[in-house]
């Protein structure tokens, strides 16, 4: 048995460093690309700089510009509207989610309002708040909900019967169950809709950073792409990559240690 399990782990930390070895080996593979399209000339240093530019740029703009300052204001953005609409996601759903009749109203209205694209709504939100931090707040928030919504409604509508039958001879109340059997039950999908919202939530700030002229890393890529500063369009490009890599993957870490119940 312990034989077995070793070997199991293995197999499973080798699999892990291949899929490492080849995940870093193609993010070689497209900075070299990169390196060898800039410094051959095929493409103009205008539209694509090379990644020593990009580089110098970006520690430029993090030493003594104001990227440093930008990339703070797109991750408060971030994290704000995040966890707005984790807070909200998460109480609908569970309230939509414990009610059949609830799921069976509301079922249609929301795959209605579900694929409308967040920037699609900005000229509504400009109108009501004007172009304000507040705006780009609200449809962030707006925007990021639906992830952490569906999967909670998912998680507490998919609860085994089994434990509606302990709920059942326990003479749970509403509220017991919610906490001590559907929440529970709903985490791991919880947790994958906030980790597809915290993506979303970026990309919405950004792009309402662009549109309302809010200070952040969006102004300042549409800044510098206006002025055609390539080296620095690409920082920004880079630095945004690096926010939505690390923010995940610390929320993956949290959700690891947090979820290390359900592996005992």
């Amino acid at each position: 048995m312990t034989s077995a399990m070793d070997t199991a782990t293995a197999r499973s930390r080798f699999d892990g460093a291949k899929a490492l070895f080849f995940s870093y080996s193609l993010l070689s593979l497209i900075i070299f690309t990169w390196w060898a399209l800039s410094t051959a000339g095929w493409v103009s240093r205008v539209f694509l700089p090379s990644p020593q530019a990009t580089w110098a740029s970006l520690v430029e703009g993090l030493t003594d510009g104001e990227l440093l300052a930008f990339s703070g204001a797109t991750v408060s953005r971030m994290l704000l509207g995040w966890a707005l609409a984790s807070l909200f996601g998460v109480a609908l759903g569970a309230l939509i989610g414990l009610s059949a009749r609830a799921r069976a109203y509301l079922q249609p209205t929301l795959e209605f309002i579900r694929p409308l694209p967040a920037s699609a709504l900005l000229p509504l939100a400009i109108s009501i708040f004007g172009l304000s931090p507040a705006m780009v707040l609200s449809v962030v928030a707006f925007g990021a909900m639906w992830p952490v919504l569906l999967a909670t409604v998912h998680g507490f509508s998919s609860v085994p019967a089994q434990l509606h039958e302990v709920a059942r001879c326990l003479q749970l109340s509403r509220s017991a169950y919610a906490f001590k059997i559907g929440l529970p039950n709903a985490l791991p999908d919880v947790f994958s809709g906030m980790r597809l919202s915290l993506t979303v939530s970026l990309i919405v700030s950004v792009v309402g950073e662009m549109i309302a002229s809010q200070p952040g890393l969006g102004q300042a890529i549409l800044l510098a792409a206006r002025s055609f500063r390539a080296s620095e369009l690409f920082a920004g490009i880079a630095l945004l990559g690096l926010i939505g890599f690390v923010s995940s993957a610390l929320l993956a870490v949290f959700e690891r240690r947090f979820l290390k119940w359900q592996k005992v």
